[in-house]
């Protein structure tokens, strides 16, 4: 019996789909989408492009692989019948999954939410694991890891989007190796600049940045491929990446959050596969598994001689170079007893700023400054020596440390200039997250620049307007205040 479509498999990276012309171009539309921001593009404003992305190749007939789960879905909702001869799912179940976890001799017990991610990846070869910040992603690449080496490939990626996320992982799974002597330095290669870029062991853990200059050729010896901050993979070089791991039979992405676009979301599910959501944040918190989390939102009240109107970047440059506040975020951030990060966008125009405030009236209290031109192995050291200190402050780039790096002993985080990114902002307030032995409450303060002129609402005022909205969705705690700022 003839089908209406067929999907079959050009290679690990895409599909091919075969159906009659006007079910193609029903699919192709399905697939097509303006891109984010298009019409700033200056190709779109050169009318060279049209601003859309087509996911669905006209001329190849192929669609990414993660995608074809989609395919099928059209196709049983127009009442199309769909041959995939692209289904590789096993028969790994949750109790194959503890049994293997048991046989690791792990220093810590896997939780119920990532033996459940773990089995899913494994069984269906490629899934995109949505899985808050704090919730163990680390322990699921490992496993996965550890059972991919030992049963089913002889060489794997794991993409990170930073080196402190390079170091962090690899001393992770020296940590879980612990009990069961597995040899992590013989086992994983480091791979970024200064390191030997050479193939030479079964792991590789890599920044994309260190990947993407390298020939299609050389990431055909890689067998599974596992992205970490996944929702970072729609940039052009990660697709470069991950469309030329062409026997990379399974893939699984790890992130905390998508940017709600669709077109953001089916690029990322077309690396990786349909996204399975392991857990919540309300239920973590709920079960007491991260810190309880309070957002004090702290509106600042700028003198009315002081405002005007101004375009995005000059209010911008304006509360970034203010030293009223500036001087305010210090005395903030030192009013503190505990540790704290302060996250900022600007290293030289703010963040330098804010931590020679810092420094100066510091007193005892150890201050660091971290941003990228920190070499990795000192942010590390800085992870470690914060984790047993009890007052330090860390004045950090959004770019170092908003992403995936774990600090347990965090009890404030002060955004300094954050902007309404979901992403950014999800994933900055994780930094806060990790429980610790002395610490069961964390505490975000979102500051707030109200520079309202003639009645029209300023940026930051509309930003925080965006992000009360995301706060309200992940169903965090929040309380207000205002702050009359002084310029005398």
């Amino acid at each position: 019996m003839a089908h209406d479509i067929t999907i079959t498999k050009h290679n690990e990276s895409f599909v091919r789909i075969n159906c009659e012309p006007a079910i193609f171009e029903e699919l192709a539309e399905f697939f097509t989408f303006y891109a984010d921001d298009y019409k700033f593009s200056p190709m779109y404003k050169r009318k060279i492009w049209d601003g859309k992305i087509r996911l669905l190749n006209k001329k190849t007939m192929q669609l990414p692989h993660g995608l074809a789960f989609y395919v099928c879905k059209i196709a049983r909702d127009k009442g199309y019948t769909c041959l995939n001869q692209t289904n590789q799912e096993t028969n790994f179940t949750l109790k194959d999954a503890e049994f293997f976890a048991n046989s690791l001799k792990l220093p810590m017990e896997p939780r119920d939410y990532q033996l459940a991610a773990f089995a899913t990846a494994i069984r269906c070869n490629r899934r995109l694991i949505l899985s808050p910040t704090a919730s163990g992603k680390s322990l699921v690449a490992y496993l996965l890891v550890r059972f991919l080496l030992q049963f089913e490939c002889k060489q794997g990626v794991l993409i990170v989007p930073t080196i402190s996320l390079v170091e962090q992982m690899y001393g992770d799974f020296e940590e879980y190796s612990k009990n069961n002597k597995w040899n992590v330095e013989a086992n994983c290669q480091k791979f970024y600049a200064g390191f030997d870029k050479r193939i030479g062991k079964p792991l590789v853990i890599s920044t994309w940045q260190s990947l993407q200059d390298f020939p299609p050729k050389y990431f055909s010896p890689f067998d599974f491929v596992i992205g970490d901050e996944a929702h970072t993979f729609k940039a052009k070089s990660l697709s470069y990446i991950m469309n030329n791991m062409n026997n990379a039979r399974f893939r699984v992405g790890m992130t905390g959050t998508v940017k709600d676009t669709q077109v953001n979301l089916l690029s990322i599910e077309g690396h990786f596969g349909p996204t399975y959501k392991a857990i919540s944040t309300k239920e973590l918190m709920d079960r007491g598994q991260i810190a309880q989390l309070q957002i004090r939102c702290i509106v600042l009240s700028h003198p009315q001689e002081a405002r005007k109107k101004m375009d995005y970047q000059e209010e911008v440059d304006f509360i970034v170079s203010n030293t009223a506040r500036n001087e305010y975020v210090r005395d903030l951030a030192l009013s503190m007893d505990k540790n704290t990060l302060v996250l900022f966008n600007y290293v030289e125009k703010h963040g330098q700023i804010i931590h020679d405030l810092i420094q100066e009236r510091g007193n005892s209290r150890k201050v660091f400054f971290v941003h990228g031109g920190v070499d990795a192995e000192d942010r590390e050291t800085i992870r470690h020596l914060t984790e047993q200190e009890n007052d330090a402050i860390i004045v950090a780039s959004l770019g170092t440390f908003s992403t995936g790096v774990n600090i347990k002993n965090l009890h404030n985080v002060i955004f300094a200039h954050i902007g309404k990114s979901k992403i950014k902002i999800l994933q900055s307030i994780g930094r806060g997250l990790r429980l610790s032995e002395n610490k069961t409450n964390a505490v975000i303060y979102d500051l707030v620049d109200d520079l309202r002129y003639n009645n029209e609402i300023n940026y930051s005022m509309r930003h925080y307007v965006e992000r009360v909205k995301i706060y309200n969705e992940e169903k965090f705690k929040i309380s207000n205040s205002k702050v009359e700022l002084s310029y005398g």
